[in-house]
């Protein structure tokens, strides 16, 4: 299964699988067994955190997974509370040790934190470990175009992708042509709206759904891919990590894309990252 799902080129030259599986909010004690669960279905991307405490349980399933770890694309981030106290080389060491890894393959500014000042002084300290290969890519989440401005304005390295809240009623138009524009790419958290939005409720989604036989979850998902956008959505149960995968057997006409496009309410519905500080 992982020979179908495309990978998406990076400006440092390495490579990500679009879809992979993410597990915010995943319990710890279940976080092992799930990640473990989707290695073997095919996922070969886990998109973690410090800020979700179950980078330990990743690692082991990495380890009991039996796959090489060149195998694999593991992404993490670089915690608030971290950014607070600017620990950047201590919290990546404490990263590398729960993760049981030598690199990460991505490593993220979880949030820009405007208010607290620190974010490029952290991304000066995240181009060593680009620079050393620990970091076989650096990147930024919830980063606003005047964030960048201001990295792209003091850094030597530009960030790989941008992490941000991505879906149907929040498209991102204008943050998505800047980051084209800049070589950055774009990565989805919460694709399916993180359950904010009830799918079988908007009738453009379920509609495209029964054309293709296939559930507007699954229609979202087919959606972020012809767009272009890096996706990991959560998945907790073998039906969902399945249906999940199952979206490389069909495609969405340009009318379709069309008119899912034309569900972007432009507003947020999760945290603005001018007031996460």
């Amino acid at each position: 299964m992982s020979e179908l799902i495309p990978r998406v080129a990076l400006n440092s030259g390495t490579e990500i699988p679009q879809l992979g599986i993410g597990v915010f909010l995943v319990d710890p004690a279940t976080t092992q067994a799930n990640v473990e669960q989707a290695l073997e279905l095919g996922y070969r991307h886990i998109d973690t955190a410090t800020g979700y405490h179950n980078e330990t349980e990743v690692g082991k399933a990495i380890k009991a997974s039996g796959l090489a770890r060149d195998e694999l694309f593991i992404t993490t981030k670089f915690s608030n509370v971290d950014h607070r106290t600017g620990d950047v080389k201590g919290a990546f060491n404490r990263s590398l040790e729960m993760l049981d890894s030598d690199y990460v393959d991505l490593y993220l500014i979880h949030w820009p934190m405007p208010k607290l000042g620190k974010f490029v002084q952290t991304w000066l300290e995240f181009e060593e470990f680009y620079r050393a290969g620990q970091a076989k890519a650096i990147g930024v989440s919830n980063f606003m175009i005047e964030n960048l401005e201001q990295l792209a304005a003091n850094a030597t390295v530009t960030p790989a992708v941008n992490q941000v809240e991505l879906h149907p009623l929040f498209q991102q138009r204008e943050l998505r042509a800047y980051l084209a524009k800049v070589g950055i790419k774009v990565e989805a958290w919460g694709p399916l709206g993180q359950g904010r939005f009830k799918l079988d409720e908007i009738p453009t989604l379920t509609t495209v759904a029964q054309a293709h036989g296939k559930t507007p979850a699954q229609v979202i998902l087919r959606w972020h891919i012809q767009e272009g956008t890096v996706i990991f959505p959560k998945a907790n149960s073998l039906e969902h990590q399945k249906a999940n995968l199952d979206i490389f057997d069909f495609e969405l006409s340009e009318a379709e894309l069309t008119a899912i496009r034309a569900l972007d309410t432009g507003h947020r519905l999760a945290a603005d990252p001018a007031e996460v500080n």
